[in-house]
């Protein structure tokens, strides 16, 4: 009988996938010729190089869901290494629990067995501090390591409010400084000027850096603080610099609802004659001109995640000119659609927005 002991358990570490390590253009040719969702994959492959070899159009990508636990870190890190994202608006999990925990060096591993039959119980995975993510593992004094560096990271913070693209570049400057050899998304953004968001910061890690930093504070008038609002006006700012902008949503949730408000956000600064001091020059904002969402959310239930991008053109948010919905689950989807993108090369030619670099000058003269 097998005994399975913590260092056995976390033997088998999960790899991220390349895509530069295969074509997917042949498989998405074919898909064009089938139905349901590999059609539907195809046309969203088609729309995501449509905004790549757009070259006023700013790309904006959301992350939902444990998608670095899965795999899908080097796949991210290509495509911002490569112009083809401007912008990362995210939920908390993927940028600090997972990528800024790999950034440190450490790893997400494989569960052996299955979900439906596992090898040992969730009671004996908290006695090894072992947490479960469906079929991965984590390593809870590892995680603990990565819960004192957000402590450490939020403790040098100046004492004002910060957006979260703030906090998470210096989460980046940390890791080059300490860890620059290490593969992270937070860590390439923070070289490449691409701006990351989590407008429900706290909800990860994070939160627990931030509430160890408050009570070693508790003494202090103030400290630093996370500003929601501040993050909300930093991607609006980007809007209005960038009109033309196109969407890929891995996922829902936050980060998908977030990113679809700024045409709404930008509009009301139009309206208030308040945009023209950050660069918008024109009458009327213009609705996401590309919009693709990968989800397995199901419409019916009238939540956001699963809401058609159509829906979000009777608020305003997104154009249905150029828009898919693919229902599928990411980790199976992305990497096709981003192999097809990098093989397609059609973000040859593309600007280097480097967007962190104006909202942190905006920052700084403030």
């Amino acid at each position: 009988m097998t005994t399975w002991t913590k260092a056995r358990l976390l033997a088998n570490a999960v790899e991220h996938v390349d895509i530069t390590a295969f074509d997917a253009r042949p498989l998405i040719e074919m898909y064009r010729r089938t139905a349901f969702q590999a059609r539907n994959t195809a046309r969203a492959a088609d729309i995501y190089s449509e905004m790549l070899a757009d070259k006023e159009c700013a790309v904006i990508v959301t992350l939902a869901g444990s998608l670095i636990s899965a795999g899908m870190k080097k796949a991210l890190i290509t495509l911002i290494e490569h112009n083809m994202i401007d912008a990362i608006v995210s939920s908390g999990a993927n940028i600090v629990d997972q990528d800024f925990f790999e950034g440190l060096g450490f790893r997400h591993y494989i569960a052996p067995g299955s979900p439906e039959n596992p090898v040992v119980p969730d009671e004996q995975l908290r006695e090894l501090a072992i947490d479960r993510i469906y079929d991965t593992y984590i390593n809870e004094d590892e995680l603990r390591e990565c819960d004192d560096t957000m402590a450490k990271v939020f403790g040098e913070l100046e004492a004002r409010p910060h957006s979260s693209r703030e906090v998470i570049d210096r989460m980046g400057a940390y890791l080059a400084a300490n860890h620059g050899g290490n593969e992270s998304v937070v860590l390439t953004a923070h070289r490449k000027g691409v701006p990351i968001f989590c407008p429900a910061f706290s909800d990860c890690s994070a939160g627990f850096g931030i509430v160890l930093d408050r009570a070693r504070r508790a003494d202090e008038d103030r400290g630093a603080c996370v500003d929601v609002g501040k993050d909300f006006f930093e991607l609006t700012r980007i809007k209005l610099a960038n009109p033309a902008t196109g969407l890929l949503m891995l996922g829902g949730g936050v980060p998908k609802n977030f990113v679809q408000d700024i045409v709404v956000s930008a509009e009301l600064l139009v309206e208030q004659g308040l945009a023209g001091k950050y660069g918008f020059t024109g009458e009327d904002v213009p609705m996401h001109a590309y919009a693709v969402q990968l989800t397995v959310a199901d419409a019916r239930d009238g939540a956001l995640s699963g809401s058609t991008l159509r829906e979000a053109c009777s608020w305003g948010k997104v154009g249905t000119a150029r828009e898919q919905m693919v229902y599928g689950e990411v980790t199976t989807l992305f990497p096709l659609i981003a192999s097809d993108a990098y093989h397609r090369r059609a973000w040859e030619g593309r600007p280097s927005r480097r967007f962190a670099d104006m909202l942190a000058g905006a920052t700084q003269s403030a």
